[in-house]
């Protein structure tokens, strides 16, 4: 399946995709370098919550974290 993800490419060439992804190995990628710049600092995390709200949500995380809830 094709997907398409949003990134950032640094000034050194490193490519940094803003939203995690599932692959079963290497794959190819195509890249279009875009005219505007990157995002401003902290709207990464801005644009990453999406992607890991499914990771925060689980009863997984619930349970590991729950010795830090107040009256425990």
């Amino acid at each position: 399946m094709i997907q398409t993800v949003e990134a950032v490419i640094e000034a050194g060439g490193r490519v940094r995709l803003l939203e995690a992804i599932r692959l079963t190995g290497s794959r190819r990628a195509l890249v279009t370098v875009l005219e505007e710049p990157a995002a401003l600092p902290g709207e990464t995390a801005l644009l990453a919550e999406a992607a890991l709200l499914e990771d925060w949500n689980r009863p997984e995380e619930d349970a590991a974290w729950a010795y830090l809830q107040s009256g425990q």
